[in-house]
């Protein structure tokens, strides 16, 4: 239920901003908000709620985990129109993301769920939806103004004082909490492995599909004629983003199930259409700028191949899940003797 007010936020900001750089009515920024702020209650007491009726199971931790991991890319979109963000709107799901991966590939090996006293999934969402409201009072252009202006008091911060407001605020927190927070996973990870004697190298070779998925987006749409990012930017984020969190959702299994640590085949699947959207991007280089395919048809494509492989990991998984333990996906019941 919380994820849903995540779908309608979304789709608020594709109807009211369909390339994330038009500022949409401030009611839809106070919308934003809201939803946001009913996503996280739900998903502080969904925990609460298993342990009371007794129904915690693995298939709850997936269940949940993989919520998050979608809600990274659809509240990016949400973000993108409230700071009219347009093309770097991919960005700030990419922050999100590489936090998020970081988060559950440590997981993986150190069994724990480490987050600091300050983290995403309380203060970091707190904020966010503190921005939408903040941005409902003051209008979206406040984000595309100068740093300087937005912010006078910290206009003495070197080179971003006069660039737009959405990203100077990117930079920082890449440099004030991606850096750190993805430094921690890796020391951590580092930490156990060598208490384990196992390889680091094997440990790294889990970051691959991500970084593969993350590296192919970019240069599709650095080669791409049509400037894919800039004209489909919640096309660009949907694919990418139900992919990661196909990424998420396998690497959260394999813990689950015990599996031995080292790169999934079934990870790197998920990688397979990027190639051929390349293919088509490099072949407008020898045809005086026009692909072989339409690249919007090639992204409408794109994301139909993700929705396609997460719908299909996520009914087979709950299905073999609640087949073995003997309970439901949507309802209470007494398990099986």
């Amino acid at each position: 239920m919380g994820f849903m007010f995540l779908l309608v936020s979304a789709l608020l900001g594709y109807i009211y901003s369909p390339q994330l750089d038009s500022a949409p009515p401030r009611w839809v920024h106070f919308a934003h908000g809201l939803l946001l702020f009913l996503y996280q209650t739900f998903d502080a007491v969904d925990g609460k709620q298993a342990r009371r009726t007794s129904s915690s199971s693995p298939l709850g931790e997936l269940f949940d985990h993989g919520c998050d991991a979608l809600a990274c890319t659809f509240e990016a979109l949400a973000f993108g129109s409230t700071a009219m963000c347009g093309r770097s709107t991919f960005w700030w799901w990419l922050i999100s993301a590489i936090t998020f991966y970081g988060a559950t590939w440590e997981h993986y090996f150190t069994n724990t769920l480490i987050l600091p006293v300050v983290n995403g999934p309380t203060e970091g969402l707190m904020l966010i939806y503190l921005c939408h409201f903040f941005t409902a009072i003051v209008g979206a252009q406040w984000w595309v103004q100068p740093f300087g202006k937005s912010l006078p008091f910290l206009n003495w911060f070197p080179l971003i004082g006069g660039v737009p407001t959405f990203k100077a605020v990117l930079c920082l927190m890449i440099a004030f909490g991606v850096i750190p927070t993805v430094t921690c996973n890796v020391s951590n990870v580092y930490k156990v492995v060598k208490a384990r004697n196992g390889s680091m190298p094997l440990a790294l070779a889990m970051l691959y599909p991500f970084v593969v998925l993350v590296g192919g987006v970019l240069m599709w749409d650095y080669l791409s004629p049509s400037n894919i990012m800039e004209r489909y930017p919640h096309l660009v984020v949907i694919g990418t983003g139900l992919t990661f969190g196909y990424l998420v959702g396998r690497m959260i299994l394999a813990h689950l199930c015990d599996e031995p640590k080292g790169l999934k085949t079934g990870m790197c699947m998920s990688l397979v259409y990027l190639p051929l959207a390349i293919a088509n991007v490099l072949a407008s280089r020898l045809n005086d700028g026009v692909p072989l395919l339409d690249e919007r048809l090639v992204l409408l494509g794109y994301c139909a191949f993700s929705v396609t492989l997460y719908l299909h990991f996520a009914t087979s998984v709950i299905h073999e899940i609640t087949n073995a333990l003997g309970i439901y996906c949507f309802r209470i019941t007494r398990k099986e003797a």
